[in-house]
């Protein structure tokens, strides 16, 4: 297994995109640090230059395991259930559009919150109908690009739709696509899950991606989460892909990631 951190690619409001801006400044930093990835989180893919994102990726020598599509729920509020269909539509529009350079990248492309919350005035029924149209339609779309789709089961107190990994494998169940799968978070996990390990197993290969935030969504080290004990569950599953960290940049950034990388290498199985 190789570890990455997630970069946004411009400013946004997500607190836990350990780092923001400065895209080349960043991923210097990333790269001495160590890290082998960088999982990029993209509002609009529209705003990217992809030659110059490949070349700037080749240059630290950083690969892309994953492309978050989180910035556009949280910066303009799109997501597949929301009410207004007009909003839902721009949704899976907007997945679709991450798609080629996914591609390029060789990225799994990551659905977190762009899924929704509960609305008022929506039944939960109908959210999950709603997920499961735009999941299958992505998924087509998805497949022949040869990409992979993760869905991130997030805690209840942020969504009420998927929270738990038995949650997110009965909807894969549901949507029926060999590369629609599950990106697992620790932070959530810690909430949600009854034993993280017991989950892990349980997920198989269908966990597509992975992220690493300790109990209180510091850096691994700063909670009370076993990560020797957790990675060797996960290696055990047969998963060989990314640990990402995703967490909150404290006390700052750089040194969040440095103490991050320093307990997941010795925790790797």
């Amino acid at each position: 297994m190789k570890l990455s951190i997630v970069l946004s690619t411009q400013p946004a409001q997500f607190q836990a995109a350990t780092f923001k801006g400065d895209l080349e400044g960043n991923l210097a930093r990333i790269s001495a640090l160590g890290y082998d990835g960088v999982e990029l989180a993209i509002r609009d893919p529209a705003a990217v230059v992809a030659e110059d994102l490949l070349d700037l990726l080749l240059h630290y020598r950083l690969e892309a395991p994953a492309v978050g599509t989180g910035q556009a729920w949280g910066e303009e509020g799109l997501s597949f259930t929301d009410p207004d269909s007009r909003i839902r539509r721009a949704a899976i529009e907007r997945l679709k559009a991450h798609l080629p350079l996914a591609a390029r990248l060789g990225s799994v492309v990551i659905i977190g919150l762009i899924r929704g919350t509960l609305k008022p005035g929506v039944e939960q029924g109908q959210a999950m109908e709603w997920i499961v149209a735009a999941l299958e339609e992505c998924s087509a779309a998805a497949s022949s690009l040869q990409v992979r789709l993760a869905l991130e089961p997030i805690n209840r107190y942020e969504t009420t739709l998927i929270n738990t990994v038995a949650e997110g494998l009965d909807l894969i169940e549901q949507v029926g696509a060999d590369n629609f799968g599950l990106l697992l978070d620790t932070f959530h996990m810690n909430i949600e899950e009854p034993s993280i390990e017991e989950s892990l197993v349980r997920a198989g290969e269908r966990i597509f991606h992975f992220h690493a935030a300790d109990s209180n969504r510091w850096y691994p080290g700063a909670g009370h989460l076993d990560f020797a004990g957790l990675l060797s569950t996960l290696k055990s599953t047969g998963y060989k892909g990314y640990v990402s960290g995703e967490f909150l940049p404290i006390p700052d950034a750089a040194s969040a990631a440095a103490e991050a990388i320093a307990h997941l290498r010795a925790c790797l199985p």
